[in-house]
């Protein structure tokens, strides 16, 4: 069972051995961060923390992947302040798990991700990976996720025409800017484009931005382009639509029953290799502003368009070899899975949960699609694009086994890494990543499971689709922790520096929307209902805790601007230029300002100080620095009493007040805060925040 800290054990700060009848369990901590951990080679120096004259004796346990399990004593290390410092150092060639254990008075305690407990979990072991690393400068960092459609028209003569073509039975069609989404989406272009992005890199450097992520921007009929039908190329129509030569376009002015792309602009073949330069430009536009840019690899499917399946006969009609749609025997056969050897194979074939405009890959089966796709992950993290890596698609799908999965995501690391060492591997992923944390595959993941559905839960009580209400969970800081502690202990610590944390992106509903409370879809309860009743105080409260949580903080476009939508496809509603909340704005904008001058937010330990119903407080510190959050989301204003002091902070001393959410937006006032016997009194206005620092 964990121990928990109650408020007798908070209160126990200054004693003596005589009272050793009292056992301080709020004081034990440990992490992996530079707190406590450190190396030099393979010589390991790990370091755990209990009251003063709490201990009688302290071991590290180790198991290591290959070998067996030891115990290894901790020596009493330093005396630092109200605590006692004990350190154990030990060489670990490969990776590890490891707790410890504290014996005092004759009982014996464990401690681990899961925090002091009487019975050792074994999940929530702390996991070090020796040959894990992953890029400095993602950790910590702010990224901004684009929908590159969506965003901002830069060049108006790549938009779309009307009826341009059709996909999936629908026409292509441009959308008025802030014309509302449509169920029916796939085919609406609202004219977004990689200029777009380039005409508003001032905005987002202003905001502090410091990685684009982009939804995927290869050439693909749709608008979010998860169907890629030419992976070797930019998209023209977010690129620049050129008639100069160059490598044509694979499914230009094909004359069949289908209207298909450009055809009603030229006769002329297209060259991609313009809408290439462009991404060239715009990533080296991005550097010069100190933002890194991140592209998304769609590697499990691909799109029915591909000349690889080649469904609607562009390529196979043109002098292309057959597409395996096309063809019983065409060279691409092998790519995908098929369910019916006889032909004609119409739509047999294995796709992504069941769309057959994304037909899935058989990487098994097909070397030369492997061999292939390995060369895309390295083209574009190399010159002369320089993207800074790759954000993977349902990547825990790829193959038809583990094995294979494995193996491929080992093949693209290095070859990424190879070509571009300091690029970030970041995986979607629902569920236990830690099969791929072996510092051989991903690096981290979009991460929903320790942050944003604990964090939806809490302050909304939605599901992260809105479709599904549990106000059981809402302002439960009990279960907020337990899903915190739980899913965090999957990561090892380089991976959990750099996890993307979001409250919404081009999957989910957007967070300020889940606010309402309203379970519901746009099909089922149309547009308005999602900016009906939704509560700016709440998302206040979320964007506070999103920037001073560890990982990387990720805003999806429009959500810093009081974007609002159900989930896909209104998620997906085009940025409000000009009908900003400018509030909300200039919260973001201070917050990552602050974060990026917070060692201690960016890299420290997080400790959790005092919960309670619709009660979180966590401090966070590294090299002498201190930032207390504090969060009530109850309705009426709470004045708390925050045990600070396991900050390791000085008992008697000042903390300032860097930032506060209230009714009124928020306010930025330093105001003195004393801290009293490790004590700090808050005063919390009803569903806001507030934010101390040292």
């Amino acid at each position: 069972m964990t121990i928990f800290h109650t408020d007798k054990a908070t209160s126990l700060l200054h004693y003596a051995a005589i009272n050793r009848p009292y056992f301080n369990a709020s004081a034990v901590f440990t992490d992996e961060t530079a707190n406590f951990l450190s190396r030099d080679g393979d010589l390991f120096r790990f370091t755990i923390r209990t009251a003063r004259g709490n201990a009688d004796a302290v071991c590290l346990h180790v198991v290591p992947d290959t070998g067996e399990a030891f115990v290894q004593s901790a020596l009493h290390a330093a005396d630092e302040g109200i605590f006692d410092l004990y350190t154990a150092e030990v060489r670990l060639p490969g990776a590890a798990v490891y707790y410890f254990t504290i014996e005092f008075d004759g009982q014996t305690y464990f401690y681990s991700r899961k925090g002091l407990t009487s019975v050792l979990d074994e999940e929530y072991r702390f996991r070090c990976v020796p040959a894990f690393e992953t890029p400095d400068w993602a950790k910590g960092a702010v990224m901004y996720q684009i929908y590159v459609d969506r965003f901002y028209n830069g060049d108006t003569t790549n938009d779309v025409y009307n009826k341009e073509y059709l996909y999936l039975g629908n026409p292509a069609r441009r959308a008025q800017w802030n014309e509302p989404v449509q169920p029916t989406d796939v085919c609406t272009f609202y004219g977004g484009d990689l200029k777009g992005v380039m005409d508003k890199m001032e905005y987002l450097q202003s905001l502090g931005v410091e990685v684009i992520y982009f939804n995927p921007i290869f050439v693909s009929p749709s608008n979010h382009k998860y169907d890629i039908q030419d992976y070797d190329h930019v998209d023209p129509h977010i690129g620049v639509i050129a008639e100069d030569g160059g490598t044509p376009l694979s499914f230009d002015n094909f004359k069949n029953r289908y209207a298909t792309m450009y055809m009603q602009r030229t006769t002329k073949q297209i060259n991609l290799d313009a809408s290439d330069k462009l991404l060239c430009d715009l990533i080296a536009q991005a550097h010069a502003c100190g933002i890194r840019v991140i592209l998304d690899g769609v590697f499990n499917h691909c799109g029915a368009w591909n000349k690889w399946m080649d469904k609607e006969n562009f390529y196979g009609a043109n002098g292309y070899p057959a597409g395996a749609y096309r063809e019983e025997k065409s060279v691409y056969h092998d790519y995908f899975r098929w369910y019916d050897e006889a032909w004609p194979l119409n739509d047999a074939y294995d796709s992504w949960w069941g769309h057959d405009n994304h037909p899935k890959l058989h990487y098994e089966n097909a070397p030369a699609l492997r061999d292939y796709m390995l060369r895309i992950a390295a083209k574009w993290v190399s010159p002369p694009f320089n993207a800074d890596g790759w954000r993977l698609d349902v990547a825990a799908d790829l193959g038809y086994s583990k094995p294979v999965n494995h193996a491929f995501w080992r093949d693209f690391r290095h070859a990424v890494k190879e070509a571009n060492p300091e690029a970030i591997i970041l995986a979607e992923h629902y569920g236990d990543p830690a099969p791929w944390f072996d510092g051989t595959q991903w690096d981290t993941v979009m991460n929903y499971d320790a942050f944003m559905e604990p964090v939806t839960w809490f302050f909304t009580g939605m599901e992260k689709h809105s479709e599904e209400s549990k106000p059981e969970l809402l302002s439960d800081a009990m279960a907020f922790e337990s899903a915190m502690r739980y899913y965090s202990a999957r990561f090892p610590l380089p991976a959990l520096e750099v996890a993307m944390n979001q409250l919404s992106n081009h999957d989910h509903s957007r967070f300020l929307t889940r606010t309402n409370g309203t379970a519901g879809r746009l099909h089922t309860l149309g547009a308005k209902a999602a900016d009906a009743d939704v509560n700016m105080n709440v998302m206040l409260e979320a964007v506070v805790l999103q920037m001073t949580w560890p990982g990387a903080p990720t805003l999806y476009y429009g959500d810093e601007a009081g974007l609002t939508g159900w989930t896909d496809p209104d998620n997906r509603r085009p940025f409000p230029w000009g009908r900003e909340n400018r509030m909300l704005v200039n919260l973001h904008k201070e917050l990552i300002r602050i974060r990026k001058n917070s060692t201690a937010l960016r890299r420290g330990s997080l400790e959790y100080l005092y919960m309670n119903t619709g009660i979180i407080s966590y401090g966070r510190w590294l090299d002498g620095e201190v930032v207390v959050a504090v969060f009530n989301n109850n309705a009426q204003p709470e004045t708390l009493r925050i045990p600070v002091w396991k900050t390791g902070i000085p008992t008697e001393s000042v903390l300032h007040t860097v930032l506060c959410t209230n009714d009124s937006g928020f306010h930025t006032e330093n105001r003195q805060i004393a801290v009293r016997g490790g004590i700090a009194q808050v005063v919390v206005p009803a569903k806001g925040s507030v934010v101390l620092a040292n």
